[in-house]
């Protein structure tokens, strides 16, 4: 029996290897090398060349503990694992290691009876920042492709009833930037499994007698299956005592086992684990919606679109300008748009369609290549030739910076969408409407009008769910990449 690997729209097939030892058998093994030896260098010689400079005592005694001190702090918050790097907000984590790196130091340098740090000394830890940020971002990227391409994965076999079945493999198909393709399952009871998924064998409704009996099936599916753990998801005939049980058969024979919750979307650093009376409790903190993290994002929105907005006037009024001249009508194209919580405001955009364009909606309708609300049409017969220039390096929404300078909208977040389409949304889609519309946000550095309507959608509430300053300024950095590639922009 062959697995395949979810993907987002296609099933792709990939050989068996042996059942690893060890889950970190399927990565890459040069990754825990390089990344330790870019640390080891990257904190040792500048440092070394700053002390040297500044003529401080012991050299290289100092160089050789700022060394040990920085991989140190690596290992001990598991930077070097598979999980670390297949985290693709790894950044924070690297610069909150390396305020650690600064402050471990300083701290030293005191305890030893030294001076305080010499200014040469700190810019020195920079080189390590970088290099350690340029690597992780190197592995990560490399573990994407892998990924992708059907390697450095997990063979997963899947526990639980059909219909949940159905769902853990429908939330894993929507990306593919994960380590876990399914090569079967064991659904407890006769529900059927409808996504395809290989049945190996099924677990009754009932503790069987032995409760052994779970286990021997499970495991017997994973050895032939070559599996590498477990994915087990709780429902109302497989939770507390039976899944504890399973659970120490299914370690005992040194196969690990994960539990689903059952929740989706939500970031890692939302979530605590804690315990009390032996149950298990999983605490999910609310979205930053309120405090100083609100007032921070408010902030730099209004700076930063004032800013902008003095830095590109000259830009603005070239635009406008080639708006005026290149087809009759205004430079700048005025419409109400919902914001958050659905309050209506005036959005403005350069004009890139023929003056009468909302006219012709209506007659290209039947025309309309996205699947969800929204309109949209790659060859769309109303933009004008400078309104497709515009588009595809989205000149056009430089404008909606006066926009985010007012409060309507922020820099980063969904985009803001027309009356007549939340009309039509359901209350999970109405959720996108909870915080600000963005100038920029997951939906333009992930592929814009190429996005199905459900995968815009999936994006914007993860953006609403999981918003923080670090999530903003990583999204900020690819609109640039996205703008100058133009893919999706149409």
């Amino acid at each position: 029996m062959r697995p395949f690997r979810i993907a987002a729209t296609r099933q792709v097939p990939v050989s068996v290897p042996p059942r690893p030892t060890h889950p970190e058998g399927t990565q890459a093994h040069w990754y825990a090398p390089l990344s330790v030896c870019v640390d080891l260098a990257g904190a040792a010689l500048p440092v070394t060349a700053a002390i040297v400079e500044v003529h401080e005592p012991h050299p290289l005694r100092l160089a050789a503990v700022a060394a040990l001190v920085w991989p140190l702090i690596r290992v001990v918050g598991k930077r070097y694992t598979p999980s670390a790097w297949g985290d693709g907000g790894g950044l924070g984590a690297v610069l909150r290691d390396w305020l650690l790196l600064v402050g471990a130091l300083a701290t030293l340098r005191v305890l030893c009876g030294l001076e305080s740090v010499p200014a040469e000394a700190f810019t020195a830890l920079i080189p390590a920042l970088v290099l350690t940020a340029a690597c992780h971002k190197v592995i990560h990227r490399h573990l994407l492709a892998a990924r992708r391409n059907g390697r450095l994965l997990r063979h997963v076999v899947v526990v639980g009833e059909g219909p949940t079945i159905d769902a853990v493999v429908g939330q894993l198909a929507q990306r593919t930037d994960h380590e876990y393709v399914i090569v079967g399952c064991c659904p407890v009871g006769e529900d059927e499994v409808l996504s395809g998924v290989p049945v190996h064998a099924r677990l009754p409704r009932e503790t069987p007698e032995p409760a052994e009996q779970d286990a021997t099936t499970v495991l017997g599916a994973a050895d032939e299956l070559s599996a590498d753990l477990v994915f087990v998801a709780p429902g109302p005939h497989l939770s507390g005592e039976r899944l504890r049980r399973l659970s120490w058969s299914m370690h005992d024979r040194g196969c690990p086992i994960v539990v689903l919750p059952g929740i989706v979307e939500v970031a890692r650093r939302r979530v605590r684990l804690t315990s009390a009376s032996g149950l298990t409790l999983l605490h999910i903190s609310p979205p930053l919606r309120r405090g100083m993290p609100a007032l921070l994002k408010a902030a730099v929105d209004r700076v930063g679109a004032l800013l902008l907005i003095v830095l590109l006037s000259p830009l603005l009024l070239l635009l406008a300008l080639a708006v005026r001249l290149g087809s009759p009508g205004p430079a700048f194209y005025r419409q109400i748009r919902a914001g958050q919580y659905n309050t209506r405001f005036p959005m403005w955009k350069f004009r890139t369609m023929m003056v009468d364009a909302d006219r012709l909606k209506d007659e290209l309708e039947a025309a309309n290549e996205n699947d969800g609300h929204m309109f949209k049409m790659r060859r769309d017969p109303r933009v004008t030739p400078v309104g497709r220039v515009l588009r595809r390096y989205s000149l056009d929404e430089l404008p909606q910076l006066f926009n985010v300078l007012l409060g309507h909208m922020s820099l980063v977040g969904p985009r803001p969408p027309v009356p007549e389409e939340v009309v039509k949304y359901n209350p999970v889609e109405m959720r996108r409407l909870h915080v600000k519309p963005g100038l920029t946000g997951l939906w333009q550095v992930s592929g814009r009008s190429d996005l199905s309507w459900h995968e815009t959608v999936s994006l914007d509430l993860r953006y609403v769910d999981n918003w923080s300053p670090s999530m903003d300024v990583n999204v900020m950095v690819r609109t640039v990449r996205a703008v100058l590639n133009g893919q999706g922009a149409y």
